[in-house]
């Protein structure tokens, strides 16, 4: 009997948790769920009986090195933060690992230790990253195989909610942890254009948007993430001319979420004293010129010219920025405090569903002619559990355990999917749950 062992059960590991208990009988496995609450994993398990529910905290030193030794695989979709502590220890304990999230520079520290354990650790395998690298790597390398040469690759990904259950100014809601939305963009942006480097700082992120229609879901906007050039080494492009990634929103959002970065109030270097008693107007006006004698909603048109605009204004007030009610966090930053007056507005209604958009679009050159290769994808969740997130988180990292436990993966060190005989596997299974790309091809000019 094979066991695996998966740390943490957030909302995201429902598909994964679902895939692999479903599979488990069949291949004689047991999966175990360690979380923090033991509620929590007992509630993922759902009593099944390959399953076991237990506590786990990956700062308990004894505790978690004996449960990771009592396991042949580890999944790990604890924090970020935490996984090259779970890395180390499986190192040490000639464990495999597989995550969603990015290799940091820590987890790639690790490779030659890993390759010395003779192990693998399997980074970047949910939707973005993950799906999005299998669906490049196999247009890109059958471009290559044909004899093309790659000039240009934009990509773009948004989880949004799905287009009957848009019902808000904004057409957004979350649908993933609030608080990366909020801090989003922080930093500066980069990517190629045409062998020119492109620099985008935060404060202008908001300014500078793609527009798109993708398949038959209408228009959206793209703003550009952060480091669109350090993918010329993943995906092999190191000379490519163009390269852009970006994050898909629906047309508006951009322009009206350029209010708050003008304002500073995504800032979360500083807490703001005595914010629990201050109102929401309050917290607006303090970042605004002192003229007690004149409106909030004037000097906000005056200090930020996007709020000018009636379209953006209306989603201002329909957020509650204007209101006398009480913000009631303690020492709050801004962004923590805007995140607040987010989620009370952008949380899903129970029976919303979710949708995920992705776009890629390659050109590239083939016997003098310049062709363009668009490849799209949408997925709607289902419910408020199998969200379409989760579903596209979930399943490329449950195929790939599945597919190390069965033999048919033989990688040691740190990996990415970016090989073929990765991607195809996966990309062949996710077609069987929906998850497909739409290609169509254009000439260029």
């Amino acid at each position: 009997m094979k066991k695996v062992l998966i740390l943490g059960a957030g909302l995201s590991t429902n598909i994964l948790i679902d895939y692999l208990l479903k599979n488990a009988v069949e291949y004689d496995w047991n999966i175990t769920v360690a979380d923090i609450s033991e509620e929590t994993a007992i509630s993922k398990v759902n009593g099944h009986e390959r399953g076991t529910a237990k506590i786990f905290d990956i700062n308990d030193d004894t505790e978690s090195w004996r449960t990771i030794a009592d396991h042949d695989i580890v999944i790990s979709m604890l924090p970020a933060s935490m996984h090259h502590l779970v890395a180390k220890k499986c190192i040490d304990l000639r464990k495999p690992m597989l995550t969603a999230s990015y290799a940091s520079d820590d987890i790639k520290a690790l490779d030659e230790q890993a390759k010395k354990a003779g192990i693998p650790i399997y980074m970047e395998l949910g939707l973005d990253p993950g799906i999005d690298h299998m669906s490049a790597m196999n247009v890109i390398n059958r471009i290559k195989s044909e004899g093309g040469e790659l000039t240009s690759f934009y990509s773009f990904t948004g989880g949004l909610v799905a287009p009957e259950y848009d019902n808000n100014p904004w057409n957004y809601k979350f649908t993933w942890n609030p608080r990366n939305v909020v801090m989003a963009g922080n930093g500066v942006s980069q990517f190629i254009l045409n062998g020119r480097y492109k620099y985008i700082p935060y404060h202008r992120l908001f300014d500078r948007v793609l527009t798109r229609k993708i398949l038959q879901y209408g228009d959206f906007e793209v703003y550009a993430n952060r480091d669109s050039l350090k993918y010329r080494a993943i995906y092999d492009l190191k000379d490519i001319p163009s390269m852009y990634r970006g994050t898909i929103r629906r047309p508006g959002f951009s322009k009206a979420w350029n209010v708050f970065v003008r304002l500073g109030i995504t800032e979360d270097s500083y807490t703001i004293e005595n914010s629990e008693n201050m109102t929401y107007r309050q917290f607006l006006n303090s970042f605004l010129r002192y003229e007690p004698n004149v409106p909030a909603e004037i000097k906000l048109q005056e200090y930020c010219q996007n709020a000018s605009d009636p379209v953006v204004m209306e989603k201002l007030k329909w957020l509650g920025l204007f209101d006398d009610r009480k913000v009631g966090l303690k020492n709050a930053t801004p962004a923590q405090i805007l995140q607040k007056i987010l989620v009370e507005k952008w949380s899903m209604d129970p029976d919303d569903k979710d949708m995920i958009v992705m776009q890629h679009e390659f050109k590239y050159k083939f016997n003098g002619i310049e062709k363009m290769i668009v490849s799209s994808m949408a997925v709607i969740g289902e419910d408020q559990t199998k969200t379409a997130m989760a579903i596209t988180v979930g399943l490329p990292l449950a195929i790939a355990t599945k597919n190390l436990l069965l033999g048919e993966f033989k990688h040691v060190g740190i990996q990415l999917p970016i090989e073929k005989d990765m991607y195809e596997p996966i990309l062949k299974e996710l077609e069987t749950f929906g998850i497909t790309f739409e290609e169509n091809e254009y000439l260029v000019g």
